[in-house]
C-alpha cells in the first residue's frame, strides 16, 4: 500500500484525506526545527495511541500504548535522538511528551524519516498525529480524527508514504 501525500491531500487508493502538513511546507529537511515536511519515501513505524481515550481500534499496524511517561526526542545532543524513550525526573534534553492533555497525540504513527542510526540536527519526530483545524505543523503531517480512523483501515505493516 502507498500513501501519497501532495500539498495538503493524502491519497490512498481512491480515497482523498485532507491534511495539515509542516509550516515551511514539503521539501528538502534542512535541520532540526525548520518545520519542513520532509521530501521523499518513507516506511511507517506502529501507530502510538492513548488506550484511555481510544477504543475498539482496527487496524494492520503493530500497536503501542502511550503511557504517562513516555517522551519523544528531538534534541541532537541526547543518546535517544529520534527515538520513543521513558522520561526519567531530571531528563535534560528536549523533547516531546506523548501522554499530553491536548488530543493530538492519541494517535501517532511516526514516519521513519532519519530513523535508523538518526543523524544528529537532520530532523526527528515526524509524525502522523491528528489536528482539530488543520494548522501548519512543526513537520508533522496531521488529521482530522475520523480521516485517521480511515486511514488505519487502509494501511498495513508495509505501507509507504510518498511526500512529494
Amino acid at each position: 500500500m502507498i500513501i501519497r501525500l501532495n500539498k495538503n491531500i493524502i491519497s490512498i487508493d481512491q480515497f482523498k484525506l485532507k491534511c495539515s502538513i509542516g509550516k515551511a511546507g514539503i521539501g528538502k529537511k534542512i535541520k532540526e526545527g525548520d518545520k519542513i515536511t520532509p521530501k521523499g519515501g518513507y516506511y511507517l513505524d506502529k501507530l502510538y495511541y492513548r488506550k484511555d481515550r481510544i477504543k475498539n481500534l482496527r487496524t494492520k499496524l503493530n500497536l503501542k500504548i502511550i503511557k504517562k511517561n513516555m517522551g519523544w526526542s528531538d534534541d541532537p545532543n541526547s543518546s535517544n535522538y529520534n527515538q520513543p524513550f521513558t522520561i526519567k525526573k531530571k531528563y535534560k534534553y528536549s523533547h516531546e511528551k506523548l501522554y499530553i492533555k491536548d488530543h493530538k497525540y492519541d494517535l501517532i504513527i511516526p514516519i521513519k524519516y532519519n530513523f535508523n542510526k538518526p543523524i544528529k540536527n537532520k530532523g526527528s519526530a515526524i509524525f502522523f498525529h491528528l489536528t482539530k483545524n488543520y494548522k501548519p505543523t512543526a513537520g508533522c503531517i496531521a488529521l482530522k480524527k475520523k480521516d485517521f480512523l480511515v486511514m488505519l483501515n487502509l494501511i498495513d505493516k508495509k505501507t509507504k508514504i510518498l511526500i512529494s
